[in-house]
């Protein structure tokens, strides 16, 4: 074979059995196989390429025969792909990684002319910074929000709170709903990036001598998220005691009637421009969708122009409690049944996060934010979002107890092995409710994409943070 004069030929000839072999790999190998194929073959195309490139005739046939006895192991069972392809992979990600690295750091040499004195020194420390400084570096400076940031958004959030609850007290005054108030993460010192979201909570009072909160593992449903309201004692107070008797739907109190209710009550009633005149600001709904949410951008916006502000999004969500249940009207999450109640298990969690740093000033709160952050900024891993991630961390609390702030690298790296093996099993289950799989909503394509993405991120997790 005359590689040298027909090499262009060879390597398109290699690249349609390597996408024949993708193509039918999760077939053969499943999902976690299959992701696992698909980085060595990227590891091997990689050796093609730079064998191609070499100028002795040699070295080129010595690096076509190790790169076909790498990829001879695709053809294993899956536990010889976890031995022995991962170790290939993880030597040719380190040794890429580690390359980029070196041409990072010699970068303001080769552009001396063209870059300035202050790039040069920022580059090189990013070079000389340890793991534990780079997730630090990372954390007050794309995962921590300022306090000005907060405070103006939560203003903005609290200013149309007001305006909504009274517009509500004069439009239905005989509507039973307690105080609004904020909530999410926002509230809680949890929201990373930017300050770009609020809840308003919006209380719903029922009597309850005449409606009762079933747990979704007693309904017909078994779902444990999955609560119903059941209208009860209509024998002694028949329809029409509660003002809530109008959404009932079969007997039970409809989440999808009440978020309807309120759609048309506020989002389709009130008088958005007055109130973004009064606020300065410009408020609209976004009306279409299974939320009820409004967009707020600032007063001297103009439409279509580019801005380096980001609009705030304030949900409202609807919300039954009872003593440590709260229960919300989410039809994202409930679709198709319109009688079941969300069980947020959102309170349970961060109340939990809390008591664990403050019973040993642990940092989780601060990897749980980086997570985020990475999540986020990262196209492939934005599809998992704060709910596993803080199931994940409180996971790993049960088994280890160091989570002090010199920890913080391992936990780190610790946690993105966990999150792999995770996505090999296709379950990361509800810290508080077992029976509840908080990965069930991913496709393959994402478990493949984010399993990549944090397959190389093991023996070099620096690449999540850039």
């Amino acid at each position: 074979m005359n590689f040298q004069s027909s090499r262009r030929r060879g390597e398109e000839g290699i690249a349609v059995v390597i996408d024949f072999l993708l193509s039918n790999a999760r077939l053969v190998l499943g999902v976690g196989g299959a992701a696992l194929l698909g980085i060595a073959t990227l590891a091997v195309k990689r050796l093609i390429e730079r064998a191609g490139r070499a100028a002795d005739d040699e070295k080129v046939e010595q690096k076509m025969a190790e790169s076909w006895e790498e990829l001879s192991l695709v053809s294993a069972s899956p536990t010889l792909i976890r031995k022995g392809i991962e170790g290939v992979v993880m030597k040719h990600v380190a040794k890429a990684t580690k390359q980029q690295k070196a041409d990072l750091c010699q970068q303001p040499q080769m552009l001396d002319v063209q870059t300035k004195p202050e790039s040069k020194s920022k580059r090189l420390q990013l070079c000389a910074l340890t793991l534990q400084e780079r997730l630090q570096q990372y954390y007050h400076t794309r995962a921590a929000l300022s306090p000005q940031e907060v405070q103006r958004a939560q203003s903005v959030a609290l200013d149309i709170c007001t305006e909504i609850q009274g517009f509500l007290h004069s439009r239905h005054p005989d509507m039973p709903l307690g105080d609004m108030t904020l909530g999410g993460s926002l509230l809680d010192d949890l929201q990373v990036v930017s300050a770009d979201h609020a809840c308003l909570l919006v209380p719903l009072q029922l009597e309850s001598s005449l409606w009762r909160l079933i747990p979704g593992e007693e309904t017909l449903l078994t779902h444990p998220l999955h609560w119903m309201v059941r209208r009860i004692n209509l024998e002694y107070f028949p329809k029409g005691r509660s003002y809530w008797d109008r959404y009932l739907v079969g007997g039970y109190l409809s989440a999808e009637a009440v978020v309807n209710m309120f759609s048309k009550a506020v989002m389709e009633t009130v008088n958005w421009p007055s109130i973004s005149s009064t606020l300065d600001c410009v408020v609209r709904p976004v009306l279409g969708g299974p939320d009820l949410r409004l967009e707020i951008r600032p007063g001297n916006a103009v439409e279509g122009a580019e801005s380096d502000y980001q609009p705030l999004f304030v949900s409202m969500l609807p919300l039954l409690s009872e003593g440590d249940v709260v229960l919300t009207a989410q039809p994202e999450f409930t679709s198709p049944w319109v009688n079941a109640w969300h069980l947020s298990l959102y309170p349970w969690e961060t109340q939990r996060l809390a008591q664990l740093d403050a019973a040993d000033n642990g940092y989780r709160k601060h990897t749980l934010k980086i997570l985020k952050a990475v999540c986020r900024q990262n196209p492939a891993l934005r599809p998992l979002k704060a709910t596993p991630l803080a199931n994940l961390i409180l996971h790993l609390s049960v088994s280890e107890s160091d989570w002090s702030e010199t920890s913080l690298d391992v936990r780190f790296q610790q946690c993105i092995t966990e999150l792999i093996g995770y996505l090999e099993q296709g379950a990361l289950h509800s810290y508080f409710k077992p029976a509840v799989n908080l990965l069930s909503g991913l496709s393959e394509d994402q478990v493949d994409q984010m399993g990549f993405m944090f397959y190389c991120a093991v023996s070099e997790p620096e690449i999540l943070l850039i």
